[in-house]
């Protein structure tokens, strides 16, 4: 089958939370993140791809239980967000936010009010890199599902599980320690991680939230001897995410 004006025009709509939300279905777009997808237990909808890129991939779409449309270069540029996608999109449904907490001797990451797509994405790779399954996410962070957001994970959306909940909530009930992120702290150079726990990270602009914050149990710092205010959002994680790993590596 081809890919129609109307299948176009569906695929455009999803860009809007309301309409994934109403249809169960999400966009993932390029050759990486959808052959990421394939090879997951996420539910397939349907394939728009080139026959290039069917003809590459034919054992991983040859038993498909959705329907697969051909498409342009330029149809599926014209369909997706992507100046240019050269290759494929898929539609697959939206898999259920279930409760996650850290278990033992592992640690999870703690979004509290994360809203730049590319950041909330890179995050969720930089973990799947420092093998960090777990993320809970306030219910303010950027929807899991926003387009920019898949795009930015490169793939890693299919084996880093994401929890929206009240985070207030989720730390006054949830065994600790949570260790926050600030501008004043201990270095995460020295600081003794427990073999278990909770790495806070906040907003790129206000960092962790008063309430939030008041639910911490040690205040840990990046340390460093430039001049900027505060880091990235997803270069802090990844520093210190890369900290947390060379320690407990040491410690194994």
């Amino acid at each position: 089958m081809m890919l129609t004006k109307a299948r176009t025009r569906f695929i455009k709509s999803l860009k809007l939370k309301k309409i994934r939300i109403q249809e169960e279905l999400f966009v993932i777009e390029g050759a990486k993140n959808v052959i990421e997808l394939l090879k997951s237990n996420f539910l397939l909808h349907s394939l728009y791809s080139t026959t290039t890129f069917l003809d590459k991939n034919r054992v991983l779409v040859k038993n498909l239980n959705a329907q697969i449309f051909t498409a342009t270069e330029t149809q599926l540029a014209d369909a997706g967000s992507f100046r240019t996608n050269n290759s494929v999109i898929a539609l697959a449904k939206i898999s259920e936010s279930k409760p996650l907490s850290a278990g033992k001797d592992e640690f999870a990451l703690i979004l509290d009010d994360i809203h730049d797509p590319g950041n909330f994405g890179t995050i969720i790779r930089i973990c799947d890199w420092y093998g960090i399954s777990k993320v809970i996410a306030s219910t303010d962070c950027v929807d899991l599902y926003n387009p920019k957001v898949i795009a930015a994970t490169m793939g890693s959306f299919t084996r880093v599980h994401i929890y929206y909940t009240n985070l207030k909530e989720f730390m006054e009930n949830e065994k600790g320690p949570f260790y926050g992120t600030y501008l004043e702290g201990e270095s995460i150079h020295t600081i003794r991680f427990k073999s278990r726990g909770y790495i806070v990270v906040g907003n790129e602009s206000t960092g962790i939230s008063v309430e939030i914050s008041a639910l911490t149990d040690y205040r840990i710092t990046i340390p460093g001897d430039g001049r900027m205010e505060s880091l990235n959002a997803g270069i802090a994680t990844a520093v210190l995410l890369d900290n947390l790993y060379r320690i407990q590596r040491r410690k194994n």
